[in-house]
């Protein structure tokens, strides 16, 4: 089993950046492919991004792509979205979650789910 916290989120202006991280403990980190979800208020939570357990793939959501970034340093057990350009429709809680490594990217489903963390982003 993995443990996951986020932190990172905050409020921000619409046009500007924030970095979530999800520290991860427990079973080996670098065992688990690894994504980014959300869920707006009124929403269902939906996927954001995804990584694989190297990092050598990634797969985004149409509506973050080329304004979010995945990666990981398996080396200090953490994740990282870089959210750029971000828009208020971008405003949600956002969770970090583990998943089976064998699985491709483009079809990642969490396994293991962090408390999440708050991004407000203004108009």
């Amino acid at each position: 089993q993995v443990q996951l916290v986020e932190s990172g989120g905050g409020f921000v202006q619409a046009g500007g950046s924030l970095r979530l991280s999800c520290a991860a403990s427990g079973r080996t980190f670098s065992m688990y492919a690894m994504g980014w979800f959300r869920q707006a208020p009124g929403k269902e939570r939906e996927f954001v991004a995804a990584i694989s357990w190297s990092g050598a793939n990634t797969y985004y959501a149409d509506s973050v792509k080329g304004r979010f970034t995945i990666s990981r340093d398996n080396a200090k057990n953490t994740v990282y979205l870089q959210m750029n350009s971000l828009k208020p429709e971008d405003t949600a809680d956002y969770y970090c979650a583990a998943g089976d490594p064998l699985i491709s990217t483009t079809r990642f489903k969490g396994d293991y789910w962090g408390q999440g963390t708050q991004v407000t982003v203004s108009s």
